[in-house]
């Protein structure tokens, strides 16, 4: 899915990644969000993200993601902001495209992205698109349970170079080189428009 120089192709495909603290936006935090995208990893979004007082806080989920509430609430950012920083990066680095959010096990990752941006925005870059690379993967290959589609699991079929370690910016960027993999010839290697960013918002 080529398109010619200075002209931005129909959809531009961007991997995210979430940590929260956990299982659902009601019953724990999102607490970062790592993005970027799937044809240039170097085109990046991160944030840490400041629990909202009083909200629930799963403490088993820090040996996970590393990430205490004592360091988010000294050095995350609203998630007000992170919505409005986050929305303005989509939309600069879509250039004109449709942006389309791509994860693994997007079902959970999906739930705290539209908390996110309806909470604070009101509205969805992302509007309802998105691909599940765990979906594609059993569809690809007509696995039969959906417990078969780990990412070791794929991992033998397609290995990638960089490890998920639930760093959200480091297993997005793992995410977009197993979409590469994955993803029909040509849609997985959409090139970036002309007129996106060559640098990301790494924030803490």
């Amino acid at each position: 899915m080529r398109h010619d120089e200075g002209v931005p192709p129909a959809e531009i495909l961007i991997s995210v990644d979430i940590e929260a603290s956990g299982p659902t936006p009601s019953t724990g935090s999102l607490v970062a969000v790592g993005a970027c995208l799937v044809g240039d990893l170097e085109v990046f979004f991160y944030e840490e993200i400041r629990p909202a007082e009083g909200a629930p806080w799963d403490t088993a989920t820090e040996p996970i993601h590393h990430l205490t509430r004592r360091h988010l609430a000294e050095h995350g950012a609203p998630a007000r902001e992170t919505a409005a920083r986050w929305a303005s990066w989509i939309e600069a680095v879509a250039g004109g495209s449709t942006p389309i959010m791509v994860g693994f096990n997007t079902a959970f990752d999906w739930m705290f992205v539209a908390d996110l941006f309806h909470r604070h925005l009101g509205r969805n870059p992302f509007g309802v698109s998105a691909i599940d690379l765990k979906a594609v993967y059993l569809g690809r290959y007509a696995v039969q349970e959906w417990r078969r589609t780990t990412r070791r699991d794929v991992s033998v079929r397609h290995p990638t170079d960089l490890p998920m370690t639930h760093n959200a910016l480091a297993d997005a960027r793992s995410q977009a080189e197993l979409a590469r993999l994955l993803l029909p010839s040509g849609l997985g290697d959409i090139e970036p428009s002309v007129r996106t960013p060559r640098s990301g918002h790494l924030g803490r």
